[in-house]
């Protein structure tokens, strides 16, 4: 007695579940990735730090306090003279997406806490004779109201070897007694403002 074969379909492999699991995950990486770009500069050999925690090395590195950085202003950036004050450092770039997205809110916090003594400082990790009218257009566009300027390539690999990331961009919240009580590594338009509103609250409220 012949057996009849049985005739079977072809699997589908894009199950509604699976179609949907695929793309949730997608979702999230391209969260994830959109979050933060990566410098021209060389990946540190540091662990990555936490978004928003103390580092390690709290001191702020004498290549970056003593060297002098051109500005979009003309008048020299040297962040020693910010010596006892709370300051910002943010590092940034106009082609990176994420830092276009944080500068507003940047701006936003200034307003809110330069009275109180709060002091913010812009560097872009990008060429200043390359990059010069794209700067000025950035500072324009977005009104930004503090001082903004190029960090050379040793104040950048100096910052970056601290947080552990080469990406962009970065902040530190620096102390006025010099210390970095916290630093952030990309950008969550939900997560992270309220995260540096906190540290700045943190760093203006400490008379230590």
């Amino acid at each position: 007695m012949a057996l009849k074969k049985q005739e079977i379909g072809p699997v589908k492999f894009w199950s509604p579940l699976r179609l949907v699991s695929t793309l949730i995950v997608l979702g999230l990486l391209a969260a994830f990735g959109a979050s933060s770009c990566n410098s021209n500069d060389p990946e540190s050999k540091a662990p990555a730090a936490k978004p928003g925690t103390p580092i390690a090395t709290s001191v702020v590195p004498a290549v970056v306090l003593d060297t002098e950085m051109r500005s979009t202003n003309g008048q020299p950036i040297k962040l020693s003279k910010y010596s006892g004050k709370v300051l910002l450092v943010n590092l940034w770039a106009t082609w990176c997406g994420p830092c276009r997205r944080e500068t507003p809110e940047l701006v936003r916090l200034h307003k809110q806490y330069q009275a109180r003594g709060l002091e913010m400082v812009g560097l872009t990790t990008e060429d200043p004779i390359a990059s010069a009218q794209s700067v000025h257009d950035f500072v324009q566009q977005f009104q930004v109201d503090y001082q903004v300027g190029w960090a050379t390539r040793e104040v950048a690999i100096a910052l970056m070897q601290l947080s552990g990331r080469s990406s962009i961009p970065q902040s530190f919240i620096i102390s006025r007694d010099g210390h970095i009580k916290k630093q952030f590594v990309g950008f969550h338009p939900v997560q992270t403002p309220p995260l540096l509103k906190q540290a700045i609250e943190e760093a203006l409220t400490d008379n230590g």
